[in-house]
């Protein structure tokens, strides 16, 4: 009787849709798609939840619609009473062992657990810390290195404008040295033509003063001594003459 209602719960199970789909759909998964190719997600910090210890919650979720509220239970007492009635497993020693070595890990669990896994959480923590200041500290340079790289783009953007600039200088500067020159033969061409019109003023300075001397000197040769004697004697009688009509005035 018993194995009857074993079977016919398997054959319900397996014929389900949900059930053997979503054991379809796992083998799949692990065998022949590529979803083995991606990333494996990261593990839960906590379990799911759990009943009387060690049975998900999902197996109950997942019978609930196909056999009721009741349906998981009596799954669970059919296979061991199964298992029980055709001796598939058989209650000696080790079992009443193995019950008291669960009772032990049960109350060591209840008893020692929190203590335990605030220690564990503990040293997690200060692993997640010392990872998370791992972290800060290779972004901070990483930042650090993106800003500096951002810098130095702006750099050599900035670069076409100081050739320009340069190039800029350079015009001035030849253009600065050919005024000069411009300048500096401008002033000497001045400076030859001044020089020739000194020259040519000098010749004719010189010649006049050649010409006035030989006039004067022609002319003096050619008074005589009873000239210079008329020529005095009537400079005499002008200055008497002058005089005299100074006094009548006065």
């Amino acid at each position: 009787m018993l194995s009857r209602i074993v079977i016919v719960s398997a054959n319900a199970l397996k014929g389900s849709g949900p059930l053997g789909a979503g054991l379809v759909q796992a083998s799949r998964s692990l065998h022949t798609t590529s979803q083995s190719l991606a990333p494996v997600p990261p593990l839960p910090e906590k379990g799911g939840k759990v009943r009387h210890g060690i049975f998900p919650e999902e197996i109950f979720q997942l019978l609930y619609p196909k056999t009721g509220v009741t349906g998981p239970y009596m799954l669970g007492t059919g296979l061991l009473l199964y298992m029980l009635s055709k001796e598939i497993y058989i209650i000696n020693h080790e079992t009443f062992a193995a019950l008291s070595m669960g009772a032990i890990i049960v109350y060591g669990a209840k008893k020692f657990g929190p203590s335990v896994a605030a220690f564990a959480d503990k040293l997690n923590e200060d692993k997640v810390a010392k990872a998370q200041e791992v972290k800060d500290v290779a972004m901070a340079s990483l930042a650090q290195a993106v800003e500096d790289e951002k810098k130095e783009q702006w750099r050599v953007e900035g670069r076409s404008m100081i050739f320009d600039a340069k190039r800029n200088n350079v015009a001035m500067l030849l253009e600065t040295n050919y005024r000069e020159r411009l300048h500096m033969v401008t002033n000497e061409v001045k400076r030859r033509l001044d020089y020739q019109i000194a020259l040519q003023d000098l010749h004719r300075r010189m010649e006049q003063e050649h010409m006035i001397k030989w006039v004067e000197k022609s002319v003096v040769g050619s008074i005589t001594p009873q000239q210079e004697k008329e020529s005095i004697a009537k400079c005499i009688t002008d200055l008497k003459a002058l005089a005299k009509t100074t006094q009548a005035t006065a």
